[in-house]
């Protein structure tokens, strides 16, 4: 740790040309940090506030504005649809990203939201250098910055290319990503054929070999610890109260080194904001008139929640650990840019469901939607109904993707197949609503979970019958728990407001992430994201 904050102060002092800047807020922000930490409940801030800080959270709680009912208007909450109605300013139904992954049945291929043959990686090696913004349908705020100002800079920074990718949009100069099989930020050929040399000098240093052989303890002595001592995953054994913790035994014991569980700890956040501040230093963030934006995706606590579950003593002080990590960035940009110069903005791409065997210790009905076991009846069901085939191509959360070439070539009415597929899910253990594509292609809902569900809809990508479960209900994998729903727990996330002309308020008025990108646009005087549908938020515009 010593090596890592010596760097970082050698960081410092060469961004000490910055200066603090004016007093005055400049007429527009020198530079915007948007931030996500991913599935982080707006409940967190209140349930772990007491352990805080001064410097870190409560520092945007206290000084900034915050908004207390910002919660997603669609169903499906992923973190792909969330990263990119937060870049864009409108729903999945319009920016065209429904999953983490979807199915195509014109080119019969199951698709990563980011995925794109046509590049390459650049400073790292596979699929992970196939990325681009492309599948995204709708422009970003991060365009218009770049359209309305040629000498703004826009760079995105995350563990994983879909965040980084999504929030930079279409128009970036650099996203970074890391590359788990070399412990080194990489990016791909569509931003540019080789890395800066500051990267490669960052690379260099490398960080990841120095958290890596850390040991993950307690950060506060365990009666300060608010969350249930219990675990409550089948397969992750308690992490914190194993006294030999240290995560260097999985790089001695294989040939060649892995950094992939630096994902399952806080550390990657540590090495994520690490990264995002030499970005600001070599680019020259917020060094002139320009507004710059940066995007920062804290990946983690994604990987821990679903591991160790949301009420676990490893996702309570993965949020100790990240608040001093918030402290540090926020005291860097006032220090080297000056607060009245920086807007941030933070938030989450969802939120989490608790997990099942938690809700049922206090009598709350909740479970577990088998897939696997419900899909093998659905296959003996059609094969009995229509004949022998494979009548279902894919299933990706919630999402039933039928074989249009076989419905077709049998001469068989989709939309028929379509409610009858529905109709036959909604017989099992948990699920609430089951709806034919067809209904939400061709039905305009208002209100409700319909209308929720239908925002999540897009007819090229989504799935033939789409899923609704109950509440408290989480689909049964390898994870402890997730997010995709429309129920509060996952769609009730944080929404600071930070710095440059940011007043301390408190705003209990309904907001939609949705609303990030409009609200900004407002604020720069600038052309909202082309298919933006959210609304600036009055309290900050006024």
């Amino acid at each position: 740790m010593q090596k890592i904050a010596a760097a970082l102060a050698a960081l410092l002092i060469a961004s000490c040309s910055f200066g603090q800047g004016r007093a005055i807020p400049s007429e527009r922000p020198k530079l915007i940090v948007e931030i996500v930490v991913t599935q982080m409940r707006y409940d967190y801030l209140q349930r772990y506030f007491g352990n805080f800080s001064d410097n870190g959270f409560r520092v945007l709680l206290e000084e900034g504005a915050v908004c207390k009912n910002a919660k997603y208007n669609y169903s499906f909450t992923q973190s792909a649809p969330g990263l990119a109605t937060i870049a864009t300013g409108t729903n999945p139904s319009t920016h065209g990203v429904v999953g983490d992954m979807w199915y195509i049945p014109l080119t019969d291929q199951n698709v990563k939201a980011v995925q794109d043959s046509k590049t390459e990686g650049v400073g790292g090696f596979g699929d992970l250098g196939k990325v681009s913004p492309r599948n995204l349908l709708a422009g970003t705020l991060a365009d218009e910055i770049k359209m309305a100002n040629k000498n703004s800079k826009v760079i995105g920074v995350a563990m994983e290319p879909t965040s980084a990718v999504f929030l930079a949009g279409h128009s970036a100069d650099a996203a970074y990503w890391f590359d788990p099989s070399t412990g080194k930020f990489m990016t791909s050929s569509y931003y540019m054929p080789s890395l800066p040399k500051w990267v490669d000098e960052f690379n260099q240093k490398k960080f990841p070999d120095i958290y890596i052989y850390n040991k993950w303890g307690l950060t506060k002595p365990l009666n300060k610890y608010i969350s249930s001592k219990e675990n409550f995953d089948t397969t992750a054994k308690p992490l914190l109260t194993n006294p030999d913790n240290g995560l260097g035994s999985m790089l001695k014991s294989k040939s060649r080194p892995t950094y992939e569980k630096l994902m399952d700890t806080p550390y990657g956040n540590n090495l994520t904001k690490d990264f995002a501040i030499a970005a600001i230093v070599n680019e020259g963030l917020g060094k002139d008139d320009a507004t710059d934006l940066l995007t920062i995706t804290l990946d983690a606590n994604k990987h821990i929640g679903q591991k160790y579950g949301p009420t676990s003593i490893e996702m309570e002080d993965t949020y100790y650990r990240l608040d001093e990590e918030i402290a540090h960035l926020v005291k860097f940009l006032s220090d080297n840019i000056g607060k009245q110069n920086v807007l941030v903005v933070l938030t989450s791409d969802n939120g989490v469901a608790n997990a099942p065997k938690f809700i049922e210790k206090s009598k709350i009905p909740a479970g577990h939607f088998e897939p696997n076991r419900n899909l093998m009846l659905l296959k003996i069901f059609l094969n009995a109904t229509y004949g022998r085939g494979e009548w279902i191509k894919a299933y990706h959360q919630k999402q039933i993707y039928l074989n249009h070439t076989l419905i077709e070539d049998s001469k068989i009415n989709l939309a028929e197949m379509q409610t009858k597929v529905a109709n036959f899910m909604k017989q099992f253990s948990g699920v609430a609503q089951a709806i034919p594509a067809s209904v939400l292609e061709y039905t305009s809902f208002t209100d409700g979970i319909m209308q929720k569900m239908q925002n999540s809809f897009y007819a090229q990508r989504s799935g033939d019958v789409v899923i609704n479960l109950q509440p408290g209900w989480v689909d049964s994998d390898e994870v402890v728990t997730s997010s995709n729903s429309p129920y509060s727990y996952d769609t009730h996330v944080p929404l600071i407001w930070y710095g440059w002309k940011i007043k301390r308020e408190s705003i209990s008025s309904k907001v939609d992430p949705a609303d990030i990108a409009p609200t900004i646009a407002n604020l720069l005087d600038i052309s909202w994201s082309n298919a933006a549908t959210g609304e600036p938020i009055k309290e900050l515009v006024r």
